[in-house]
């Protein structure tokens, strides 16, 4: 009962990685030239990126300032924060409650009847008697369970720190940030 729940847990953080790694690729990267070559193929292509086109005014040799057109292009990854969770904490809280209940019912019912008849003569008499007597005794017992569980559980989930890896990377793709002045 309480495994369950951990190994959904454990599970849950390997989907979270797995679903960081993806996102990377997808959002990060164009897909290779000539696209994968096989299932396990974890190459990527050139980084994705989106350039964006401005005026700026820039000193010219002369002393002076002109407004050029400038490109300013940026990698995706350098612009969108990157999902990292990491479940911090979990809190399984498991209630059972258990009642039993033992009985006994003993019911008893008597009943007697009689029946009296009498004759009387000369000198002879005669008495006749019926009595008729039952007992019935009834017992019951048994034994009532009743049983309830109850399981909560909450999990908490946090943005982790940046792996190095992912560091560096982030660093490469912020040194590929260009920013480049039209000619006039």
């Amino acid at each position: 009962m309480i495994g369950g729940p951990l190994v959904a847990v454990v599970n849950a953080q390997g989907q979270a990685a797995l679903g960081t790694v993806n996102f990377i690729k997808q959002i990060g990267f164009r897909p290779p030239e000539g696209g994968l070559q096989s299932p396990d193929d974890q190459s990527t292509g050139e980084p994705a990126t989106i350039t964006f086109r401005y005026k700026k005014t820039v000193p010219t040799e002369e002393g002076g300032t002109e407004e050029r057109d400038v490109e300013l292009t940026v990698p995706f990854l350098a612009m969108l924060p990157i999902p990292n969770l990491r479940i911090a904490e979990t809190n399984i809280d498991f209630l059972a409650k258990i009642n039993s209940t033992q009985y006994r019912k003993v019911d008893q019912n008597v009943n007697i009847t009689g029946e009296l008849e009498a004759r009387a003569g000369w000198g002879w008499g005669s008495a006749r008697l019926k009595v008729t007597a039952s007992y019935q005794r009834h017992t019951q017992e048994g034994e009532q369970v009743t049983r309830d569980y109850s399981m909560g559980v909450k999990v908490r989930a946090v943005q982790e720190e940046t792996p190095a890896g992912l560091d560096r990377l982030l660093s490469i793709m912020e040194s590929l940030i260009e920013e480049r002045t039209q000619a006039a």
